[in-house]
């Protein structure tokens, strides 16, 4: 059992395998930055903050951090690298804790009427696609019965691949021709999901990069048509952030916001890179959960992210 408590086991080897690119790199650059000390002096504050700037956590979550073991090691001993990284375990996750709502349960809904719907943003390349079908998956795995409408009709590109993910998950999806209008495939997989007593449904859109004024505008549209079905949709937005693009997805986080109300957000591609740190700065600096991260090409592999358990997992010397 973790510091945290227990935590399924298949699931936490999946966590630790997924982030074994970030983990080897952090603690190559943790065992440096203290190599030779028996105290937290200047130096190892400031190399921690080096470590934790080019981890991607982001300067001004690196700089809180760096505060609260300041403040921490003025009272408590400091014993060595073991010790730093459970200080460093245990401040981080206090930090998400206070800035981020409870954990949500494995794939749950609340109960309600009408489907619960989901409204995913992102830009193209980022695996927007990909979660989709990952997010059906598994909440029909959840005994969910899922919907999904392929809103993105700019490219012919983007709704073959969903049809593609709909028939591999074995649920269905409502469609139009490319450049139809995507509120109206909206209200189309709205209503179908409505009239066949679906749970969920998970609409899809335009992933290009275009001016924020012209997004703002296109989404506020598909919301404002979607309410003509279910007057409180969507119950999230879903930002997809491709994780191993580092402060790139910092910079998409701050354009989505502006440009929608974004109520959660998903991290990809964390298997593939030493840029996980990214998923605590954006948590943090954005003071929007990040609720699902992914961390493997399995369907299996996109996951609830809970933060003590992410952050155990990162900075646990096993």
């Amino acid at each position: 059992m973790g510091l945290f408590g227990s935590f399924n086991s298949r699931k936490k080897e999946s966590l630790d395998k997924g982030l074994l690119k970030t983990k080897e790199s952090v603690f190559k650059k943790l065992s440096r930055a203290v190599v030779g000390k028996s105290k937290v002096d200047d130096d190892v504050l400031d190399n921690l903050e080096e470590v934790l700037i080019t981890s991607d956590v982001g300067v001004e979550t690196t700089l809180k951090i760096i505060e609260r073991i300041e403040a921490r090691v003025s009272k408590d001993k400091y014993l060595g690298v073991e010790e730093l990284n459970r200080i460093l375990m245990e401040e981080i996750s206090a930090l998400l804790e206070e800035n981020n709502s409870a954990d949500v349960s494995d794939f749950d809904l609340p109960e309600r009427n009408d489907p619960y719907v989901i409204m995913i943003v992102g830009v193209n390349g980022v695996g927007k696609t990909t979660t989709i079908g990952k997010l059906a998956y598994n909440f029909k795995q959840a005994g969910k019965k899922v919907v999904l409408g392929a809103a993105d009709t700019f490219r012919a590109a983007a709704i073959d691949q969903l049809q593609i993910w709909a028939d591999r998950v074995g649920v269905p999806i409502v469609k139009q021709k490319m450049g139809a209008d995507p509120a109206s495939v909206a209200y189309d997989a709205l209503s179908s999901a409505k009239a066949n007593g679906a749970d969920v449904v998970i609409i899809d859109t335009a992933g290009r990069l275009h001016n924020k004024i012209n997004l703002m505008n296109e989404l506020s549209k598909i919301k404002k048509v979607m309410q003509k079905v279910i007057p409180d949709a969507p119950n999230e937005v879903l930002l997809i952030l491709d994780g191993s693009t580092g402060q790139n997805a910092f910079e998409q986080a701050k354009q989505f916001t502006k440009a929608t109300d974004v109520t959660a957000m998903a991290l990809t591609k964390l298997d593939g890179t030493a840029k996980g740190g990214v998923v605590l700065g954006i948590s943090d600096q954005f003071k929007i959960p990040v609720k699902y991260i992914g961390i493997g090409e399995k369907m299996e592999d996109l996951q609830i992210f809970r933060r003590r358990e992410f952050v155990e997992s990162l900075f646990s010397n096993e």
